[in-house]
């Protein structure tokens, strides 16, 4: 049976494109959920669909036929018409479905970068997906108006309810749908659409191949039962005490350890506490990235933590569609392009800073990247001056992520009386950003993240109650933390390498030669060494070396079950020192980020974390880390204190350096204007 080939000219997509349009929740930015085995099956349905409307194969009751080997220059078709091709015996669509079900990961991956080129779907940061609003889609799609899910689910609601004639490609549209049982959250089906459906599925041969492949697949169940038997490897705690890096305090490079010896799954079952799951490994990130959201939730673990500051329900803690529709709204608070207009201002608040620099003076170098970070978040995000109090924040926050998300403190730590006199600290800044952002005073300043919350809150309280703002307000200046210390292990990068502090400097120096640039002239082709010199720092030094979730949904890893409820440590960093990654992980070596090597480019390097909950800020950070060692370098040379000092890390609750490094200041390069 050769479908008819009139729509292929005329039709812009795939089946593969048009099934995973289908799928797409406009609303909540993900995927609906479809049982592994039965969304391989569509989407190995749709390839051989499309194939046969290319010509390139056919079906009969008994047996799928080879029509034409010739590639169709399509990656995501080609390698399964030169499987059926190699393959000398006559067999069933069932069993091709069957056989190639494997190959549908990486043919939903190549889909959707598909809809991403031709600018139909737009990929947002923790595997978000929304329609690419563009111009000139109409044509796209046949003169129809809106967008691709529109062209396509318009086609099959016509066929369902308005019983028109329906044309081979949406037969197998709707049989492949009506597969993935999404069709009840798509549309409010009586017993009459249901009829409608099935007997349009039973027009299609091929249809009813997919389908029987779905329900009368035997070795899925047996697959699972056999799994189950295995037991993640238990770590004896004597491999983590005597481990060279934890004595460096160099979390990553141990969890590399352990999973090179037991594999990228393993436990650890320390004292008086329940065992502790780990995953570490490229394989599962790229597992955490793509499946995370439907077994894996972070509200669990966050909990105690947001109630210290009397929240419930904050970014760092919603999951599903919640979380993706206020990461949407707050997105561009946090966004490049919003750090790029206020360029200005940050200018002048870090010349401001650097001059109580002196030189010849010695300074920790975590205190001094701090305030020199906080000295631009505090006024950029919340339009406050908090360098008297940020020392105070940053303590009651360290102190609480200790006793409710490390749990490496008792709960009474946080009640100490200095505790209790650092908690005021979140209470002065709540009152300054209040005073601060009334209608008149806000009057023609430029939009901080204060703004958003506040507007957010008035819109609709309920999503956003008042109960949370503290958080979110102190949470923005606690950025600092983070930033502060990646902008720390920068310089010490630079520092510890004269040469290559003498090639960023040109570069600065540079890039202020006629004046302060704005955001364009950021670009990778003026900043290439600084840039590459940043990736390497976020590789051998990530802030946040690991990530907590619950197991909502028990789920097989490698094997291995994950059970209901447990706790799962993600060292989504392990890999940056994992061999096979990154050759001589230990070594800094800028030249890693270049052409034909591009070692970044994998799921191995993951510094701003994984999934849904991928720092929302990451755009806005690496601009920031950037310009701050870029005017650094332009002002000054810097030494690293002691001499030939090897860093050591500070691991919890975030990774910093010691505080036994210090940052010398060996000379003022340029004058600074403020």
């Amino acid at each position: 049976m050769v479908l008819s080939t009139s729509d292929v000219t005329t039709n812009p997509l795939s089946l593969a494109d048009e099934l995973v349009l289908m799928l797409l929740n406009e609303e909540n930015g993900y995927f609906h959920q479809v049982p592994g085995w039965d969304l391989n099956c569509a989407v190995i349905g749709a390839v051989l669909a499309e194939l046969s409307l290319m010509a390139r194969i056919d079906t009969d009751q008994d047996s799928l036929f080879l029509l034409d080997p010739k590639p169709t220059g399509n990656p995501a078709l080609d390698p399964v018409l030169e499987e059926i091709a190699a393959d000398q015996v006559q067999r069933s669509a069932q069993y091709w479905i069957e056989r190639l079900a494997p190959r549908a990961e990486s043919i939903i991956d190549l889909t959707l970068d598909h809809l991403v080129e031709r600018k139909i779907l737009e990929h947002h940061n923790g595997d978000f997906w929304t329609l690419a609003r563009t111009k000139g889609q109409s044509e796209m799609f046949n003169g129809s108006a809106g967008s691709g899910i529109q062209f396509v689910k318009t086609r099959i609601t016509q066929a369902i309810f308005n019983n028109e004639i329906p044309d081979p490609r949406d037969i197998i549209i709707i049989c492949l749908v009506n597969t993935c049982d999404v069709f009840r959250f798509m549309f409010q089906l009586d017993e009459e659409a249901e009829k409608r459906i099935e007997f349009i599925c039973n027009m299609d041969l091929l249809g009813r191949s997919i389908a029987a492949a779905v329900s009368h697949n035997l070795s899925g169940p047996i697959f699972r039962r056999s799994a189950l038997s295995k037991k993640i490897p238990s770590v004896p705690l004597r491999k983590v005490i005597f481990n060279s890096n934890i004595r460096k305090g160099n979390i990553p490079a141990l969890f590399a350890d352990l999973a090179k010896e037991y594999g990228p799954v393993f436990q650890l079952r320390p004292p008086f506490v329940g065992p502790k799951i780990f995953l570490a490994g490229p394989e599962m990130n790229h597992w955490v990235n793509r499946n995370g959201r439907m077994y894996l939730r972070a509200k669990d673990y966050f909990a105690d933590f947001e109630k210290v500051y009397g929240a419930n329900g904050v970014l760092p803690s919603l999951d599903g569609a919640d979380h993706f529709r206020l990461r949407k709204s707050m997105a561009p608070a946090y966004s490049r392009r919003r750090l790029a207009g206020q360029l200005e201002e940050v200018y002048g608040q870090v010349r401001e800073h650097m001059t109580t620099w002196e030189v010849g003076e010695s300074y920790p170098a975590t205190r001094m990247c701090r305030r020199l970070v906080n000295a631009q978040i505090s006024p950029l995000m919340v339009s406050v001056h908090s360098q008297d109090i940020i020392d105070d924040l940053m303590t009651f926050k360290e102190r609480a992520l200790n006793t409710h998300i490390i749990g490496i403190l008792p709960k009474f730590m946080l009640k100490t009386p200095g505790m209790r006199r650092r908690a005021k600290a979140v209470d002065t800044l709540l009152e300054r950003v209040q005073r601060g952002h009334t209608p008149a005073q806000r009057a023609g300043s430029p939009r901080d993240l204060a703004d958003d919350f506040l507007s957010l809150h008035a819109s609709d309280p309920q999503f956003v109650p008042e109960a949370n703002l503290t958080f979110a307000f102190g949470a923005a200046l606690v950025a600092s933390v983070y930033l502060g210390d990646a902008v720390s292990f920068a310089l010490y990068a630079m520092a510890a390498h004269p040469g290559l502090q003498a090639r960023v400097q040109s570069e600065a120096d540079a890039l202020f030669a006629d004046g302060d640039p704005d955001g364009r002239d950021f670009s990778l082709s003026n900043i290439d060494v600084t840039h590459r010199m940043m990736m390497e720092s976020l590789r051998i030094y990530p802030i946040v070396p690991m990530s907590m979730r619950n197991v909502m949904n028990s789920c097989l890893v490698e094997g291995y079950e994950l059970p209901l409820g447990s706790r799962v440590h993600i060292a989504q960093t392990a890999a940056h020192y994992m061999e096979d990654v990154f050759p001589e992980p230990f070594k800094f070596d800028i030249d890693r980020y270049l052409s034909p090597r591009l070692e970044h480019q994998s799921p191995g390097y993951a510094p701003y974390g994984l999934g849904t909950h991928k720092c929302l800020g990451s755009r806005w950070m690496e601009l920031q880390l950037t310009l701050n060692v870029l005017l650094v370098a332009h002002h000054f040379t810097l030494e690293v204190q002691p001499a030939n000092y090897k860093l050591k890390f500070s691991p919890l609750p975030s990774l910093k350096p010691s505080k036994k490094l210090k940052f010398r200041i060996a000379e003022q390069r340029n004058e600074i204007r403020v």
